[in-house]
């Protein structure tokens, strides 16, 4: 099988060109895709660290240098519980408000941009598909790891 016929050939390439494409616009604010999608994902009541790393797809502690980036940058700042010193919150400062803002304003005009360039069906169908691959990877075990642990 060549490479350019898997799918996750395709879901990589996609991917990275849109965030290659966000970091661009990103940038021109003084900001990342990633710091911006992070700023998108604090609620207002802030968002315990756990959660955030559960939405980026990351462990909490790869999370930690990016959230003291963002602190020193003044975007965000943290709390500790006051019943429980593990759990900590992520909060957004009014600067960090203001670039959020700006993320979601792009976010917003990006899918704007696809739903005038794609059907109904089509965006339907290809939502349908990714969770469904979602759900299969989720679901996967690598068979032939698992055939050489058994040797």
């Amino acid at each position: 099988m060549k490479q350019q016929e898997t799918i996750d050939y395709f879901l990589k390439v996609v991917w990275q060109n849109m965030a290659n494409s966000y970091n661009q616009i990103a940038s021109g604010f003084g900001i990342t895709q990633a710091i911006g999608y992070v700023l998108i994902n604090i609620e207002k009541e802030g968002t315990a660290v756990s959660k955030l790393a559960g939405l980026l797809g990351v462990k909490a502690t790869s999370l930690s240098r990016m959230l003291n980036n963002m602190e020193e940058l003044g975007l965000i700042y943290r709390e500790t519980a006051v019943g429980d010193k593990r759990s900590v919150k992520v909060f957004v400062t009014d600067f960090g408000a203001e670039k959020r803002q700006l993320a979601k304003g792009v976010v917003i005009s990006f899918n704007e941009y696809l739903n005038d360039n794609l059907s109904v069906n089509e965006k339907s169908n290809l939502i349908g598909t990714l969770q469904k691959l979602n759900k299969l990877t989720l679901a996967y075990t690598n068979t032939i790891h698992d055939e050489q642990k058994d040797k």
